[in-house]
Parts: C-alpha cells; structure tokens; sequence
C-alpha cells in the first residue's frame, strides 16, 4: 500500500479519464503493483467475502482482521445517467463520481497512515453490523452458479444457461452473477440491452450501495 502514491507506467485513453474519474492529477499518483494480483475465474474471494459487483474492496489490516466489509469503493450510480445512444454521462454527474473516487482513495491513505486511529477504521462490532452473511437462499444460488461454470466448461452450454438463470433469479441483487453470465452465454451481451433493462428496473433501489465512510458522530 506504501507504494500507492508512486507515478504509474499506464496510460488510460483521456474518453475513460473522463467517464471513470481519472484526470491526469489522480493517475500520476496510481500505483504500478508489485504485489500478486489474483485472477478469481471460479468468484472464491466473492462468495467469502460476499461481493455483488465491481469494482469492491474489502480493508484487511496486517492482523488479517477485516476493517471494513465489502463495499463499492467511491462508486455512484453513474450508469444509470449514461446515454445508451451517445455513451455521454452528464458533467455534473462525472464530476460527483471524480469527487467520490478521490474521497475514497483519501480515506486509504489515512488508514495506511494512521491505522486503527484512522477515522475510517471501523471498529470491530461496526465491521460485523455492517458484514452481510450469506442467507440459505444465496448459498443455493452460488452453487448453481458454480455448477453452470462446471458444465460451461464442459461445453454443456444450454444446461449451463439453465444453472446461471436459476442463480440469477434466486440472488437478483447479485449484479456479478448477472454480468458473467450473460458474457458467458453471448460476448457483448453483459453490457447490452439486458444489462441496461435490469438498470432500468432499478427504480428506486442503488445499482451501486451508498457508502457511509466515517462512523456517525454520537
């Protein structure tokens, strides 16, 4: 994490600066890993530690103690505000996601810093509240999940299909089985029409779960 603030190699087209909230400032400050990177194909880190989209982060101090639970790191609702024809977000709304990224990475670095004294460290009884443990019914959609992955890679694709749209329909909140599903079942489809109904039917409710940073003063 120490490594965090050394300029970063990579260059991020200036379209996806815009949409993503990376201005030139922000990504002069990104880190180049030196660590391992996991690449999760069977979704293990998800199912433990209970991730429903992406991007999410989980704080683990060097005690192996989770300081905060899984949440969407700095994340608005800013698909919901995409054009499908243009592909433009308003700039009110890039500006309101920039401005959550930064906050985000601001209160890493306070905790890399500072450690349990960071005011973003929650303490333990708040990290268990705020830790969602899997019911029966989301346990049975990751194995079905897990079993359409087996016969995909069978090559039993419409059995598979099968298995991936019984874990949708029993874990709807799960957006990352939706994604992966559907870009199994057809390339593109993740970030098609069906992606941008599901989006549509949101209603009231988040794509992306507000994020409370400090503890509520008493």
């Amino acid at each position: 994490m120490r490594e965090f603030v050394r300029p970063a190699s990579i260059e991020i087209p200036p379209r996806l600066q815009d949409i993503s909230g990376w201005d030139r400032g922000f990504l002069s400050k990104a880190a180049v890993p030196e660590y391992p990177c996991l690449i999760d194909q069977k979704h293990i880190v998800g199912e433990l530690y209970n991730f429903i989209n992406v991007p999410m982060v989980v704080w683990i101090d060097e005690k192996g103690h989770i300081v905060r639970p899984a949440e969407p790191w700095g994340k608005r609702d800013m698909v919901r505000s995409l054009d499908q024809k243009t592909f433009q977000i308003p700039a009110e709304v890039v500006a309101d996601g920039q401005q959550a990224r930064r906050a985000y990475v601001d209160a890493i670095r306070d905790w890399v810093a500072k450690g349990e004294r960071s005011e973003f460290a929650l303490p333990a009884e708040e990290a268990r509240r705020r830790a969602a443990q899997p019911s029966e019914t989301e346990v049975l959609a990751a194995a079905n999940f897990r079993l359409g992955q087996y016969l995909f890679e069978q090559a039993h694709r419409e059995d598979a299909a099968r298995y991936f749209s019984e874990a949708r329909r029993l874990h709807p909140e799960s957006w990352s089985y939706k994604r992966q599903t559907w870009e199994l079942e057809q390339p593109g489809k993740a970030s098609g029409p069906e992606f941008f109904a599901e989006i549509t039917g949101l209603g009231e409710r988040h794509f992306y779960a507000p994020i409370e940073l400090k503890m509520p003063a008493k």
